[in-house]
């Protein structure tokens, strides 16, 4: 898990082609059908997808134990890097921010994609109606890919469509199973004292007020937000920049992080560790971790909970017809959606202009997706190579 939080790049997208590989072909802790359908299920879900997928992994290893010690050692790289950068973001150069070292990860990543797409093709896509789901979730990802219910509505929409027909799983009685509430009513009771405290502490101008205004602020981030950092950056932009009471930094300081975040391995969601220190860094350095610490904390909590409690009940209900029939379509959807998300992130890079830069993006691109497919080829080694080349050329 250390090895795949230090080179997953690309985000929740990307993130998946390395997990087929790391853990469904090397490790074989789930199958690659058992992978996609998590995969799915983390899409229905707010939060952080990549994260609620990985705490998973974990928790089908080894249980609840496990679970929380594989979503530490995955959040722990990147929060750590964002939280660093809080400190020294007014010493550094904007444009060193930037650096051409970087400059090949993001087609790496599409490579990742591309490879998990297919894999996900290959094992999703076996008929008409599959095939028809396949097209119509890859048009309308592709169309709003940036509108937050994209997701969790196209995969409740293909689910809904595969139980037009029950010939091919046929409804069994299964008897139910006690579902157990606590993480549940802990997520609720989490929320309500939250927002409870922000407000008072606001009232009553308590001396250390703005760290419980940032963990409402964050933990409400992760508890509503669809579609991963992309929608978290104009949410803490609202809050954090435009907003006179809460105006904790410039947009030009969110939006650097914002984009730092992108080149760096493991979660988008631990912008929250920046965004946090950024929002304390005038009370000290004491409240400036503090403030890191709360950005990350309250951002994961709520899907750490929600993934938990939903998780054991989800696989209860699967063994209910109408779910198992859902799963053919979802599946088929989640390839629709990796598909689409390959030609949307390839229009932000430069790749069929008649220059060294766009040949060479293809070719990390075409190269990736061949290694992965076709060899036993180690990916922290291809993150290396591409790092190298960004160096060089």
């Amino acid at each position: 898990m250390f090895l795949y939080a230090i080179t997953a790049f690309g985000g929740p997208q990307g993130h998946l082609g390395l997990m087929i590989k790391m853990f469904v072909n090397k490790r074989r802790i789930v199958s690659e059908k058992e992978l996609m359908e998590i995969v799915a299920f983390c899409q229905l879900l707010p939060g952080a997808s990549s994260t609620q997928t990985i705490s998973i992994l974990g928790y089908k290893r080894g249980g609840l134990p496990l679970a929380i010690l594989t979503l530490i050692i995955w959040v722990l790289p990147a929060s750590l890097i964002m939280s660093g950068l809080s400190f020294v973001v007014h010493y550094i150069d904007r444009r060193a921010l930037h650096t051409d070292l970087f400059k090949f990860l993001y087609p790496m990543a599409i490579g990742f994609l591309l490879y998990a797409a297919w894999r996900a093709m290959r094992v999703s896509v076996h008929n008409t109606i599959t095939r028809v789901i396949l097209v119509v979730s890859f048009a309308a990802t592709y169309l709003f890919f940036k509108t937050p219910w994209t997701f969790p509505l196209i995969i409740i929409l293909a689910g809904v469509a595969t139980n037009f027909s029950d010939r091919r799983i046929p409804q069994k009685d299964t008897p139910r199973r006690p579902i157990r509430w606590t993480n549940i009513w802990l997520f609720v009771a989490v929320f309500v004292l939250a927002g409870f405290l922000s407000e008072t502490a606001r009232k009553q101008n308590w001396e250390n007020r703005r760290a419980y205004n940032l963990f409402e602020n964050f933990y409400r981030f992760g508890s509503l937000v669809f579609g991963g950092g992309q929608v978290l950056v104009p949410m803490m932009y609202e809050q954090f920049v435009v907003r006179e009471k809460t105006q904790y930094m410039k947009g030009e300081e969110l939006l650097t992080g914002a984009g730092f975040v992108q080149g760096i391995p493991g979660p988008n969601f631990s912008l929250a560790a920046y965004a946090g220190g950024m929002a304390l860094r005038k009370e000290g350095h004491r409240m400036q971790v503090l403030g890191c610490l709360v950005g990350t904390v309250a951002i994961f909590l709520p899907s750490a909970l929600l993934v938990f409690f939903f998780y054991p009940l989800w696989e209860n209900l699967k063994k209910y017809a109408v779910i198992y029939r859902s799963l053919e379509g979802i599946n088929a959807a989640v390839a629709g959606l990796m598909a689409a998300s390959v030609l949307y992130l390839g229009k932000d890079i430069s790749l069929f202009h008649f220059d060294a830069i766009s040949q060479t993006n293809l070719l990390v691109i075409c190269s990736t997706f061949l290694l992965l497919n076709f060899t036993r080829f180690y990916p922290p080694l291809i993150v290396a190579v591409c790092l190298l080349l960004g160096w060089f050329l």
